[in-house]
C-alpha cells in the first residue's frame, strides 16, 4: 500500500466553508525533517533508556557485561595474536593496544547489531502510534555509549598500569566517537530497512561482524597492510576510526589520509541510508 501525503487548498468558488483536500502520491526522496525529530528528542531518550534497562534486567553481573567482554576478548587476542602469532603492536603492549581498538569496535558492532533489528522488535508500537521512524535506529546506536563509557574507564586503569600517558590528541577522542556511531548508524539504517522486508538480514550480521572485525586493525596496526592497498582499506570506515583511537590515546602513529577517505564513505553511506530508509519508511507498517 502506498502512502499518499494531502495538502489542503484555499476554499473554492461554490463552496466557501468545505476545504479542498489535493491528494498526491509522495515523492520518490523525502527529506528529513530535523524540526519533528527535535520534537521527539524525549521520545529518543525514552528508547534509548529502555534498550539500556531492558539489556541488563534480571541478571546477574548487571553492568559488569559492559567491562567483560572487551577484557575477555583482550586476554584471547594478546594470547593468540599477541603472544603466539607474535603479531606487531608498534612498540605498545599488546594488551593496551588490542583493547584500545575494541571499545570502538564493540561501540559500533552493538550499534549495527541492535539498530539492524530495531524496527521489528519495535513493531508493537510502531503500529499503533505515529512517530519519526528515524528515531528507533537512532536510539539503537545511542544505547551502547552506555557500555563504551564503563569500558573506557578500564581502558584508562590500563594506560595508568603500563605508564602511558594520553597526549594533546586525545581532545580528539569525542569526535572519533561521534565517528564510529556515524559509521554504525550508517550500517544500521541500511540493515534496519531491509530486514523489515527480508527477516534473514538480522542472522546475517554476526557473520558480517566477524568479517569486518579481522578486516579492521584491531589485531593488527594497519602499518602491516602494504602500501598499494592503502587506499582500498581505508575504505573500510572502521580502520580510520580505530587508527585514530590509539593515536589519540597512546600516541601511534597518526592515522593521515587514511582517516579522510573513511570519513567520505560514512557520510556517503550514512546520506545514502538515510533516504532509502525514509522511503522504505511507508511501507514498514504494513510489512512488519
Amino acid at each position: 500500500m502506498e502512502t499518499t501525503t494531502a495538502e489542503t487548498a484555499g476554499p473554492g468558488p461554490h463552496d466557501l466553508s468545505v476545504p479542498t483536500i489535493v491528494i498526491r502520491p509522495p515523492r520518490r526522496w523525502v527529506p528529513v525533517d530535523f524540526n519533528e525529530l527535535w520534537e521527539y528528542r524525549e521520545l529518543l531518550y525514552f528508547f534509548t533508556w529502555r534498550d539500556v534497562k531492558l539489556r541488563y534486567k534480571q541478571t546477574g553481573l548487571g553492568i559488569a557485561w559492559a567491562i567483560i567482554q572487551p577484557l575477555f576478548l583482550m586476554v584471547v587476542f594478546s594470547l593468540f595474536f599477541g603472544g603466539l602469532a607474535k603479531i606487531p603492536s608498534d612498540g605498545i603492549p599488546y594488551p593496551l593496544f588490542s583493547l584500545a581498538a575494541l571499545l570502538p569496535w564493540t561501540l559500533f558492532a552493538e550499534g549495527m547489531t541492535r539498530s539492524t533489528i530495531s524496527m521489528v522488535s519495535n513493531a508493537g508500537i510502531m503500529t499503533k502510534v505515529y512517530f519519526p521512524r528515524l528515531i528507533m535506529p537512532v536510539a539503537s546506536i545511542m544505547s551502547p555509549l552506555v557500555d563504551f563509557c564503563v569500558a573506557f574507564g578500564i581502558l584508562i586503569l590500563m594506560m595508568a598500569y603500563y605508564g602511558f600517558v594520553p597526549t594533546i590528541n586525545i581532545i580528539f577522542l569525542p569526535l572519533l566517537v561521534i565517528f564510529a556511531m556515524m559509521t554504525s548508524l550508517a550500517v544500521g539504517l541500511w540493515l534496519s530497512a531491509l530486514n523489515v522486508k527480508y527477516r534473514d538480514f538480522q542472522y546475517t550480521v554476526p557473520f558480517l561482524i566477524q568479517i569486518w572485525l579481522f578486516a579492521s586493525p584491531v589485531v593488527y596496526p594497519a602499518s602491516m597492510v602494504p602500501e598499494q592497498f592503502r587506499f582500498l582499506y581505508a575504505l573500510n570506515p572502521m580502520s580510520g576510526v580505530i587508527e585514530g583511537f590509539r593515536w589519540a590515546l597512546l600516541g601511534t602513529n597518526p592515522p593521515s589520509t587514511m582517516i579522510f577517505i573513511s570519513l567520505v564513505v560514512v557520510i556517503v553511506l550514512l546520506v545514502s541510508g538515510v533516504f532509502y530508509f525514509r522511503r522504505m519508511e511507508q511501507y514498514f507498517a504494513d510489512i512488519v
